[in-house]
């Protein structure tokens, strides 16, 4: 089975192009088994590149855990650069069939081949029981947390996945290695939920660490970026625009006061292409 291995800002995926062989029969488990990072190929997930009817292509997605998650920001944008580079489509504005609808993408090349890619993220999702998650408010705005011996200010919005938003003055692997995992599978989120720790730099630029439901921490997380701008706006924070910095990268964010869309600009990167036995 002929796979691709791609990244953006350093949330890397394993892609396999279900247009020209079969789609595998228990992705799950071969997302467990390929992402290993010392018994497979390793990564963050797998990501298929399906046919779709409604759409230039139909993206699925599973964590390394081997749980499907209905949205990946990073994951999206380096679909599209498959889809162009390997010439299955040859136009620069595609859209996506996703666990979230379909979503605008518009490419930016560099010598012909995709380099950046912005997309659409659609409108970000505020009632509680479709983020979906207990804790009061629509959406929840600084809500009071308890994990263990810590209580988090959260704020808790869905861009198609759950996401809760943590700020804090500084950064720490303590505090998102120790309670990352706890506040995953908080019994405040039933279906789970992404993590960002947020450090403001000015109101136009933050810093973000991300623990990442089924995957742990990662070097970035284009829906949580995306989550991270919509909260600081509805907090005050931050302003509507804003410059992400990941460990992976950079990712620039938008969230339009006329359209309620957010979008996503970031970089799209072909690691290297293998077999992985059938």
């Amino acid at each position: 089975m002929r796979f691709v291995k791609m990244h953006g800002c350093g949330n890397d995926y394993i892609f396999i192009d279900c247009f020209r062989q079969p789609i595998p029969r228990d992705p799950g488990a071969l997302s467990r088994q390929m992402s290993d990072r010392h018994f497979g190929v390793g990564s963050d997930g797998l990501i298929l590149i399906c046919p779709s009817e409604r759409a230039d292509a139909r993206m699925r997605m599973f964590n390394a855990d081997g749980s499907e998650a209905e949205m990946c920001g990073n994951g999206i944008r380096c679909l599209a650069k498959y889809l162009y580079d390997h010439g299955l489509v040859s136009k620069r504005h595609l859209q996506i069939e996703t666990g979230r609808g379909i979503l605008e993408l518009e490419l930016h090349l560099h010598q012909g081949r995709v380099e950046q890619v912005t997309v659409d993220m659609g409108e970000p999702i505020f009632q509680p029981e479709e983020i979906p998650t207990t804790l009061p408010g629509c959406p929840p705005k600084d809500v009071p947390l308890s994990v263990q011996d810590r209580t988090f200010l959260v704020t808790s919005i869905s861009m198609g996945n759950p996401h809760c938003i943590i700020y804090m003055g500084q950064l720490s692997d303590r505090v998102v290695l120790d309670y990352g995992p706890l506040i995953e599978k908080h019994a405040a989120f039933p279906r789970r939920v992404n993590v960002e720790f947020v450090q403001i730099l000015s109101p136009e630029e933050v810093r973000i660490r991300v623990w990442e439901r089924g995957s742990g921490e990662t070097l970035a997380c284009g829906t949580g970026a995306c989550a991270v701008c919509v909260a600081g706006a509805l907090t005050g924070r931050t302003k509507r625009r804003l410059l992400a910095h990941l460990l992976g990268g950079d990712l620039e964010l938008y969230w339009s006061e006329t359209s309620n869309h957010v979008y996503l600009t970031g970089p799209a990167v072909e690691v290297f292409q293998g077999d992985w036995p059938d």
